[in-house]
């Protein structure tokens, strides 16, 4: 049997709240539910969970690309809404790891590949913000990892229109499970 975990990304005020300054809106905060149920179930069977959220000073040089977002000890880079309760009541569950990241692929300069090669993790989930952004390039940083990859459709979102683009680019680049 493949040892599997749960990777959220980026589901924070800053990108899911209305009034985020960089917030996918309505379509991240409809997938909230879904995260939140999918993450206890991976708890419950003993499965990590990893909540990867960027983690930005306030001089960034990222934000002279994008509005400043996730501000290290900001509310904006707090877990949105019913994931922050469920953080809350669920972290002191050895499974549940919280890992900063101050780029868009989780894996890039985190030891995020080393813990799950520690748990014997094989096989990477993902879901969060944004598809075609955080989500792709952290699929394709498991897979430069070695690590088998799947992407929950009903678990991420983005602002843009290239959502299913995406997806279909980590089936064929990096041979993605896709779970609707």
């Amino acid at each position: 049997m493949v040892k599997e975990a749960l990777l959220i990304v980026d589901m924070s005020n800053d990108f899911v709240a209305d009034d985020g300054p960089l917030t996918v809106g309505k379509p991240a905060q409809e997938i909230v539910p879904y995260i939140k149920d999918l993450a206890t179930e991976f708890l419950e069977a003993g499965k990590m969970v990893v909540v990867s959220m960027d983690a930005h000073q306030p001089n960034d040089p990222h934000f002279e690309l994008w509005s400043p977002h996730n501000i290290v000890g900001t509310e904006g880079q707090q877990l949105y809404g019913e994931l922050y309760d469920w953080y809350e009541a669920n972290q002191n569950n050895e499974n549940l790891i919280y890992s900063a990241k101050t780029n868009y692929n989780a894996f890039f300069q985190t030891d995020l590949a080393e813990t799950f090669r520690k748990a014997g993790v094989e096989k990477v989930h993902t879901v969060g913000v944004t598809t075609d952004i955080c989500d792709f390039l952290t699929v394709s940083g498991a897979d430069a990892e070695g690590f088998k990859t799947a992407i929950h459709k009903r678990g991420i979102a983005t602002f843009t229109d290239l959502g299913e683009t995406m997806v279909n680019h980590m089936v064929r680049c990096f041979h993605t499970e896709v779970i609707d």
